[in-house]
């Protein structure tokens, strides 16, 4: 089994926030692959599924984002899994919009749903799909940028990227994240 987390918060007014990419795709994956229902567990709520062969517990904490660790150590202590079956889905600053990068390990890089996950789960060394949501141009916009919803001029770009990260799941599974994003920069190529 492999744990698959996407970091957002709960709260009814942020679910359209850049910050929520992480539960955006997640929740994508979750629909195009026919997960069970979603239920209330590990201080979130969880859905199962298939992807790729591969059993997936879908996670999205309910712990708002500063807390997400508690939430996933939760899940992966039942589970007995180890970190390398972590995936964290998360909204990333320093990548375009509609871009995805993947790695494991490395720092958090000021995401607070990263450095819980690190403090809690006592190691960085999980997977990390990286969501391009841009940066806004300076520092001090940062807080702002990440905590609006995102623009009617996003969904151009935002509906076909989710939809694209969910079809190259299956590669995640298959251990081919270089695949898997290529494959996701093909679906989601925007022409024009």
């Amino acid at each position: 089994m492999r744990l698959w987390v996407g970091l957002g918060n709960p709260e009814p007014g942020m679910l359209r926030n850049r910050h929520n990419i992480g539960f955006m795709a997640i929740d994508t994956i979750a629909q195009n692959y026919g997960f069970s229902p979603w239920r209330q567990r590990f201080k979130g709520v969880t859905a199962e599924g298939v992807v790729g062969g591969g059993r997936i517990l879908a996670l999205k904490p309910l712990t708002y984002m500063n807390a997400s660790g508690e939430s996933v150590q939760a899940a992966a202590a039942f589970y007995k899994l180890e970190p390398g079956a972590i995936t964290a889905f998360h909204d990333e600053l320093d990548l375009a919009p509609g871009k995805v990068r993947v790695k494991r390990d490395g720092g958090a890089a000021g995401h607070n749903g990263l450095r819980s996950m690190d403090r809690i789960l006592g190691t960085p060394d999980y997977w990390r799909v990286r969501l391009g949501i841009g940066h806004p141009g300076s520092k001090q916009r940062v807080l702002g940028h990440v905590l609006n919803d995102f623009s009617k001029a996003d969904q151009e770009w935002l509906l076909p990227f989710l939809g694209a990260v969910a079809q190259a799941a299956p590669l995640l599974v298959q251990d081919k994240p270089e695949e898997f994003m290529t494959r996701v920069a093909l679906l989601s190529r925007q022409d024009g």
